[in-house]
């Protein structure tokens, strides 16, 4: 059985009738590299939010597995503890909290209650040593650790901020929003080589993107195509190639005939 299957997953704005996904069915297991690719409106972002229990959206229908768990009986913080994480499209802000305190009380959550029975706090020794290794694989520059998260960074930044999150979190399933959104050609292969070192026999990836260039760095096992809340197809990594040459028309035809 795959790590994380989802069946016929519907799900509403929280409060409204607005059925953004309408039916999804994805499985993907650690190890594997699943791309989410779509149109703007198509419910990508809102999958990832779904996935992990956003407030603001509610499931009406379906069911969502992770690690033979029931996904969705899990509150937000428990997903995380999981084994599950995922990288903002827009990370947001925090003045006066820095980076290497952020990222510590956030280990620090992980392991508390966590599968691996650590509760204690993790020491400032390992600690220091980890987020060290970390920045030096995502090229951050040590200073950075001291200045407050995501304050004043560029969007490059940001989104190396997220990965190494996610280096020293260590999920088993990671959800990647638009990570390369914003990012210039330096930055982006920095990230790239940042997933592809992480992803292996412990992690997997699942990256929600609008683009194939990110997908020339990071190389994909499944791509899907999600459109007006479905996947409507499935394929190797010559998809995306279709994708970028001929865009999403020929795709919205199939569907509608």
């Amino acid at each position: 059985m795959a790590d994380l299957v989802i069946r016929n997953l519907h799900a509403t704005i929280a409060g409204t009738d607005t059925e953004i996904l309408k039916g999804i069915d994805l499985e993907m297991s650690r190890g594997e590299i699943h791309a989410i690719m779509g149109p703007n409106g198509s419910g990508k972002s809102t999958l990832s939010h779904v996935l992990m229990g956003h407030p603001g959206y509610e499931v009406t229908a379906g069911e969502v597995t992770f690690m033979g768990e029931d996904l969705l009986e899990l509150e937000a913080d428990e997903r995380s503890r999981a084994g599950l994480f995922l990288s903002f499209q827009y990370p947001f802000a925090v003045p006066g909290v820095t980076v290497a305190n952020f990222i510590r009380m956030a280990v620090n959550a992980h392991r508390k209650g966590g599968p691996d029975g650590e509760d204690d706090p993790i020491r400032i020794p390992e600690f220091r040593k980890q987020l060290q290794e970390a920045m030096e694989l995502l090229a951050i520059d040590k200073s950075m650790s001291s200045r407050s998260l995501n304050d004043g960074f560029s969007g490059g930044e940001k989104k190396r901020f997220e990965i190494l999150q996610m280096a020293m979190l260590k999920p088993k399933i990671a959800i990647l929003d638009e990570t390369d959104s914003g990012l210039d050609i330096d930055a982006l292969r920095i990230v790239s080589g940042g997933i592809n070192q992480l992803v292996g026999p412990d992690m997997g990836a699942l990256i929600i993107t609008h683009y194939q260039r990110i997908l020339d760095h990071v190389k994909p096992d499944r791509i899907h195509v999600l459109m007006d809340g479905r996947i409507v197809r499935s394929g190797g990594p010559e998809l995306a190639y279709e994708l970028e040459t001929s865009g999403y028309a020929g795709i919205t035809e199939e569907v509608s005939a």
